[in-house]
């Protein structure tokens, strides 16, 4: 369904260090649209950052902004793009523009951790959103008021969100086809050789695909561990669900992770752990309970066989700066 006759209208905000392949794969996928055969211009763009000054990625790239936070035009559709220390380069300068901007009518979203920028300027409660794998734990717990998916992307009436990476373009060529149709989302497609973008539904898959995991069993039990983290399931628990016995389990994971089920769903909870302890300020005691540990003596033996540091270090060392002045998600 074709749109209007004037190009639609994209603002990125970057913060920094932002993910640099996930703005370059959106801001790439319009500018592409451009080029289509029907010489017709589909998009223009700026690029804001908090002080017009240039914004380096995580990796040191600097990209120029156009300007700094100046006022939005009701057709403009904003993506907020960030990366690394996402809690420490969302200040309050930016939370107060963000909420005063959104409120002019037009779509707004986030690529990766973008998502935390948009939470705590209140902009998702209630949202079905998603983030990049390695945030999406503590979004979790910190904003239980955020539905967090597991997906590549999400679209929640005028809010949209990815996990960033290469799931940027896939969020892109589904705006891209609401916006003009199949004939130019594809054709774009076919420009990136990316030939077969994903849905939606698509879910982002870190753990089955880091392990090559093929078998649908495996795949379903994996699956289960992950959602029952806070009160993990017992051997028989998850046999029974499955339909298989405790003993075909052991062999499954024998086979394709060279591990036993015990201390892989160990592994996942203590995976958590890390990343709320990273990411969050949450007293250890509650992340302890979060990951299914009952007792915090226990936690913390745990945690340092397995990573080497307690969590009382890893904490110290390792979390994001999340603002401590403003409760995530408040509206002020």
């Amino acid at each position: 369904m074709a749109g209007g006759q004037d190009p639609k209208r994209y603002v990125f905000l970057l913060l920094p260090g932002y993910s640099l392949i996930g703005f370059s794969a959106a801001l790439e996928a319009l500018s592409l649209a451009n080029r289509h055969p029907s010489g017709r211009t589909h998009y223009s763009w700026r690029i804001l950052s908090e002080d017009g000054q240039p914004v380096p990625a995580y990796n040191g790239i600097t990209v120029t902004a156009d300007s700094g936070l100046t006022d939005l035009a009701r057709d403009e559709t904003l993506i907020v793009c960030a990366g690394e220390n996402v809690g420490a380069v969302s200040t309050p300068r930016v939370l107060s523009w963000l909420r005063r901007e959104t409120k002019r009518g037009g779509d707004y979203g986030a690529l990766s951790s973008g998502a935390y920028t948009l939470a705590l300027a209140g902009l998702i409660r209630g949202k079905r959103v998603t983030t990049h794998w390695e945030y999406r734990n503590a979004l979790s717990e910190l904003l239980p008021d955020v539905i967090v998916q597991d997906s590549i992307y999400a679209v929640d009436g005028r809010v949209f969100t990815t996990a960033g990476g290469a799931a940027s373009m896939d969020l892109m060529l589904y705006r891209v086809h609401a916006d003009y149709g199949p004939d130019v989302a594809n054709w774009v497609a076919d420009q990136m050789v990316y030939t077969d973008p994903r849905e939606e539904s698509h879910a982002q898959r870190r753990s089955l695909t880091g392990s090559g995991v093929r078998n649908s069993k495996l795949a379903l039990i994996l699956q289960i561990m992950e959602n029952n983290i806070e009160d993990p399931l017992t051997p028989d628990e998850i046999a029974e669900v499955v339909g298989l016995s405790s003993r075909q389990i052991e062999r499954l994971f024998n086979k394709y992770l060279n591990t036993s089920p015990k201390r892989y769903y160990l592994q996942m909870r203590l995976d958590k752990a890390r990343d709320l302890l990273r990411q969050t300020s949450l007293p250890i005691t509650e992340i302890s309970v979060a990951c299914g540990f009952r007792s915090s003596s226990h936690f913390s033996k745990c945690y340092r066989s397995s990573f080497g540091v307690s969590p009382s270090q890893e904490g110290a060392q390792n979390r994001l700066a999340w603002p401590p002045t403003q409760a995530p998600g408040r509206v002020q």
